[in-house]
């Protein structure tokens, strides 16, 4: 195959990056030219040198090579058809995106068009682009399935010649990274020389990657993946306390350093100061407000539920350098260009090396500038996170992100769209499902049923009309007929799922925001709490509204989210596992080990540091009874898993009660009597034989499966969550999943529906490879059990933990602060 050259400087496109200043980098220009060469791939570089570009150039340079003769191209007011789909994760991004792009459009003065279609695009908008698609059209996985579900799609679709995924990397572990290749999938069915090119950073597993992302049948040769292979100028630095508590606890959150935060604040023009969950974000912002009243209009909160418009509000601010500071969470993870800021501030341990990596490129997010960030640990433990990272990061060792295998939740909806977007066969459809990564190894009988579910309801509801969603013709086509059935479908396309929210009004009925149903319904009229960085009180709730007045009630209530821990991930545990290593040789090198050498000092004294091959259980009495405290240090997912399969084994030998913590260094059983186990007891007790049945007894004593079946149910098109602005509300939706949940548990005990929910909750929030991967590796450690006369450095996490399960918030603080005043005493 010859290679297409790119033209001289005098090209427009290398003449537009000469006039801003840039000269091409080679993994840009490979790209353009792999492009040209009808090629797809996947793009990784650090963050802030130019991926954008470096995929955008393609399209343009082949557009400009078809049409070298500026006096030939179409007027503007008459642009190009569709040429190129950019699909982005997040509707945060999208606006960024279109102006990035639609830069060199404007300065080239190309004929071509970039619009926006995500949730938020008005329907006058919407209806206009389906009429005429713009050159390029940016927008979600969910609204991209909502596009294939009309069946004249094909048709003005007709012009595509290339799809970019941006953020790669956050799609791929997740249901909408199944559902994105399940539409390109189909587009491949439509043009099949479609060229497919995605974006990524910081990912672990890139080849991987690029076969998920370009389907298993596209032969190598029509691939490539192009890396950056430009060091990314990184500089990570701690903010020490003055003192390292010898007992941490992590109820504070990093509070103890806020003078430390507020003073680097105060060096830098802009900052971003991560979380990691929503919660933590409101009381740092509300901690930052009370000790800066003069900072009011100076910073701003920045996460999921906080109304858009307010969001974006932040947003424009950050881009002009117009804040000085922005308390967010993932929120703003990703690749959104705000050049004014100079740095970043991450409270607590990040759990991750690519997230930390990801969050630290959000500064200096400009070919060769610096990212700087700034860690604060929540407690001492959090220091040797710091310090590991550190680590890694110049080990360059980063965490994959595994991709899903055949969710038949996503299956069942995505036949229904294609049923309504012209029907499908079925021979051509298994097919083209079979194309994808995550069905490529999809079985007959998995697919025979999933049709009949669809079709006919499968064999628990055959007898109901409503759920006979689709219908095969004389023609054998597969159509939805029923018009209902199309406007309930098309408005529960995709695959987010979560608590019923409420929305958050003051009584002047400006929106703040949305909160989980859960989190109010434990609210009474005048009970005070801080969202969206406002103090309020709420008033009434009214169809699924919170009506809520500002508040000078002094309150520590914050809203709560589900899905609020991140687990500790398996490269950061082993790296932490090293560090710990060394301090058991009394070598503490760098400025975060120095600083909780005495903590550690103290662990070694009172118990042990464990080895990487060593598993220490530590056993304490309190007045609250008999504590065990194991730790793997396999992250917080595993730890559930592991504290819930051990407690099923106990109590099965010998009923007892007992009482469960968790934290990403290990676990805690509380029980009234003791544990009476040598070395090789434990070692049996945590064996990896029967681990599946016995983990499934677990499950099936809890409400872990029926939580994740409700998911899958509303996924699957069997619940309706309601219209827009008359929601269900999570009483009615448990309702209906759990009325589900026991039909197909008594009458179609082999419902593959069921069996998806139960491997989900496996493999995702059990986190079972890790856990069978650990329970293996136990068997192979030396188990150290200690008895301790006092609570050390590493149980009194836990114990904090149990204690704040018992008593209210004020009376847990002031307990743990007394207890760990009481063990530095004598220590």
């Amino acid at each position: 195959m010859t290679t297409k050259k790119i033209k001289p400087p005098k090209d427009p496109w290398l003449h537009w990056f000469k006039t801003q200043r840039w000269k091409p980098f080679p993994f840009q220009q490979q790209t353009w030219s792999a492009y040209l060469n009808g090629k797809s791939g996947l793009v990784h570089a650090p963050t802030g040198l130019g991926k954008t570009y470096a995929v955008w150039g393609g399209p343009i340079l082949d557009w400009l090579q078809q049409n070298p003769d500026p006096t030939t191209w179409p007027k503007i007011s008459s642009p190009e058809p569709l040429r190129v789909l950019w699909i982005t994760p997040l509707r945060a991004l999208a606006n960024d995106t279109v102006e990035s792009l639609q830069l060199p459009i404007r300065d080239l003065r190309l004929p071509w068009t970039v619009e926006l279609r995500t949730g938020d695009t008005k329907s006058a908008a919407r209806q206009r682009q389906r009429k005429h698609f713009p050159t390029c059209l940016v927008t979600t996985p969910e609204s991209l399935s909502l596009l294939l579900s009309y069946p004249d799609l094909r048709e003005k679709f007709a012009t595509l010649q290339a799809v970019i995924i941006d953020e790669w990397h956050e799609l791929l572990s997740s249901k909408r990274g199944v559902q994105t290749e399940l539409c390109l999938a189909r587009l491949r069915r439509w043009q099949p020389n479609l060229r497919t090119w995605g974006l990524s950073a910081t990912l672990g597993n890139l080849p991987q990657a690029l076969e998920v992302l370009t389907g298993p049948n596209l032969p190598p040769e029509k691939t490539t993946l192009i890396s950056a292979q430009i060091p990314k100028k990184f500089e990570l630095k701690t903010l020490l306390p003055t003192r390292t508590e010898s007992f941490p606890w992590s109820g504070h959150v990093g509070l103890h350093l806020l003078k430390n935060v507020i003073a680097q604040i105060e060096k830098k023009q802009t900052t971003l100061l991560f979380t990691n969950t929503r919660s933590q974000s409101e009381i740092w912002f509300q901690a930052l407000l009370n000790a800066r009243p003069d900072w009011a209009d100076k910073i701003a909160l920045h996460h999921g539920s906080i109304d858009r418009s307010e969001r974006e509000k932040t947003e424009i601010r950050l881009r002009s350098g117009d804040i000085l500071c922005v308390v967010c969470t993932g929120s703003l993870d990703l690749g959104v260009d705000f050049s004014p800021v100079e740095q970043v501030i991450q409270i607590g341990g990040p759990k991750g090396i690519a997230r930390l990596l990801q969050r630290a490129g959000r500064s200096g997010h400009q070919p060769g500038a610096t990212s700087r960030i700034f860690c604060v640990p929540a407690h001492a433990m959090e220091l040797v996170e710091f310090a590991a990272i550190r680590d890694a990061i110049s080990l360059g060792q980063i965490e994959s992100r595994d991709p899903l295998t055949a969710p038949l939740d996503l299956l069942a909806q995505h036949l229904v769209t294609l049923a309504l977007g012209g029907g499908f066969t079925e021979p051509e459809t298994l097919a083209e499902i079979r194309s994808t990564h995550a069905y490529r190894h999809l079985s007959d009988r998995d697919w025979q049923w999933t049709l009949d579910f669809v079709v006919r309801g499968g064999n628990a509801l055959r007898a109901y009309p409503q759920f006979k969603r689709v219908q095969k013709n004389t023609d054998g086509l597969h159509l939805v007929t029923e018009p209902h059935i199309a406007r309930f479908h098309r408005m529960s396309v995709g695959t987010i799922t979560s608590d019923a929210m409420i929305t958050v009004k003051l009584q002047n009925g400006a929106y703040l925001g949305s909160l989980e149903e859960s989190f109010i319904a434990r609210l009474k009229p005048g009970d005070p709490f801080s969202f969206a960085g406002h103090r309020v009180e709420l008033v009434r709730v009214r169809d699924m509204a919170a009506i809520v007045r500002r508040s000078q009630k002094a309150s520590r209530l914050v809203p709560q989210w589900m899905g609020g821990h991140m687990p500790l991930s398996s490269q950061l545990a082993t790296a932490v596992r090293a560090k710990l290593a060394e301090a058991r040789l009394g070598h503490f090198h760098g400025p975060e080990m120095t600083s909780v050498k005495p903590v550690l000092e103290l662990q070694a004294r009172d118990s042990l540091i464990p080895n990487p091959d060593e598993l220490l259980i530590e056993s304490a009495h309190t007045r609250e009874g008999h504590h065990y405290f194991i730790y793997p240090f396999a992250g917080r997912l595993a730890h559930e898993g592991l504290a819930s399969l051990t407690a099923f084994r106990l109590s099965r030998d010998a009923p007892r009660s007992i009482t469960l913590t968790m934290n990403d260094y290990g676990f805690c059983m509380t029980t009234p009597t003791p544990v009476e186990l040598d070395p090789s007891g434990w070692q049996n007790l945590l064996s990896p034989d029967h681990l599946l049945d016995d983990l499934l007894a677990c499950l099936n004593s809890g409400e872990l499966t029926k939580r994740k079946f409700r998911e899958i149910a509303r996924i699957a098109g069997l619940i309706f969550q309601g219209y827009p602005g008359a929601s269900k509300s999570t009483r009615q939706i448990q309702a209906s999943s759990g009325l589900f949940f026991d039909v197909f548990t008594r009458y179609d005990p082999d419902n593959l529906l069921l069996n998806q929910a139960r491997r989900e909750v496996l493999q995702y929030q059990l986190d079972e490879h890790r856990l069978t991967q650990t329970l293996r590796a136990i068997q192979t450690m030396k188990v150290i059990p200690i008895p301790t006369e006092r609570l050390t450095p590493l149980s009194f996490p836990l114990w904090t933990m149990w204690i704040q399960g018992q008593v209210s918030t004020e009376a847990w603080s002031d307990r743990v602060r007394r207890m760990a005043e009481q063990l530095e005493s004598t220590s």
